[in-house]
């Protein structure tokens, strides 16, 4: 493992009672900082670790796991096709270090995807417990499953909420590179404009796995955006941790990776076009739709207004446009989005 500037290096455990309080937020609650609660040690948490290919940076994040300050955790993993020795790291950490906490999904289903993967997981969770979704090429800080619980447990457990929070940007060698952008603004319809909770960072309650479990994701989207879209539409609770929970590598590899500055981004959407974009954006909205009853009211009424926007000219686009919430995290963002919005 490499050496850390001071700065990185120091664990969270470490802070004290006044910075550990500090960071995580709920949507729709006031802006003052939630005071922070000690996670119940009875919390179970299942690790829904999807894999493809993964050898080169696996033992790393299974190190990671191992170190975690909550200690009342399982894995759930499947592997999605790989052709190196993934699944023979996989096992063989299930039969040393991991024996115990280790259940493999042999479904014989092949290749899924990303998204079709870390969906099949979530349908097998253990009822009743905490998912947290992991990337294969990550490191964990060692308080990251401890802070999830402590947001999570706070919630209403009859209703869905997803914790999710900020990561430290690594290159391969995990050298930093630094922190992702600050998140602000969750909720819906927010959500059907983008996505802000990064899948290596996302925990759900046990509500939100139900909810997920009993909804069918269109093809295109992600894990992450997904479950962020259907816990918000369902009028669920979002939580912000203001504070890293992992070490985000950044390299050739990544399904998905994060530009930190906006110019690099803005020019990267340029170059994409609204095609791309607005065909998930649509797919999100006749997904949503076919769970009508499912949905928060205003969540209801704000997915007609998209919707019949969607399909009858310029003219009503516009005016959906002036409806609260359907923007991005930042005044230049949502302006490339209300572009595409109206163009595609």
């Amino acid at each position: 493992m490499n050496h850390w500037p001071a700065s990185l290096e120091r664990s969270t455990g470490e802070r004290s009672a006044g910075e550990r309080s500090a960071g995580a937020r709920e949507a729709g609650a006031p802006a003052s900082v939630c005071q922070q609660q000690r996670a119940a040690p009875a919390a179970q948490v299942c690790i829904a670790l999807s894999t493809h290919n993964g050898s080169a940076f696996l033992r790393e994040q299974l190190a990671s796991f191992l170190a975690q300050s909550h200690r009342h955790w399982t894995i759930l993993w499947r592997d999605d096709g790989s052709d190196d020795s993934t699944r023979e790291m996989m096992r063989a950490f299930a039969a040393g270090d991991g024996a115990g906490r280790v259940v493999e999904v042999n479904d014989g289903r092949g290749r899924l995807g990303i998204a079709g993967s870390f969906m099949a997981l979530v349908r097998r969770a253990p009822p009743g417990q905490i998912l947290a979704y992991a990337d294969q090429d990550d490191v964990w800080l060692t308080d990251k499953l401890e802070r999830g619980v402590a947001a999570l447990t706070r919630t209403d457990p009859d209703r869905p909420a997803l914790y999710c929070a900020r990561q430290l940007l690594v290159d391969a060698a995990l050298r930093p590179l630094g922190t992702s952008p600050a998140l602000r603004r969750p909720g819906f319809p927010q959500s059907l404009t983008q996505n802000i909770a990064t899948g290596c960072t996302v925990m759900l309650n046990p509500a939100a796995v139900r909810l997920l479990t009993a909804v069918r994701p269109p093809a295109g989207t992600l894990h992450d955006w997904w479950s962020y879209l259907v816990v918000t539409a369902a009028g669920g609770t979002v939580i912000i941790d203001d504070r890293p929970s992992v070490f985000y590598r950044q390299h050739k590899a990544n399904a998905i990776g994060v530009k930190l500055a906006f110019w690099p981004r803005a020019l990267a959407a340029l170059r994409r076009g609204p095609g791309a974009f607005m065909a998930i954006f649509r797919a999100h909205v006749a997904a949503l739709e076919e769970q009508h009853d499912l949905l928060d009211p205003a969540a209801q009424e704000a997915l007609a207004t998209v919707a019949a926007a969607l399909h009858q000219g310029r003219a009503r686009r516009f005016g959906a446009l002036r409806m609260p919430g359907l923007r991005r995290q930042n005044f230049l963002e949502t302006q490339v989005f209300r572009v595409w919005f109206m163009l595609g």
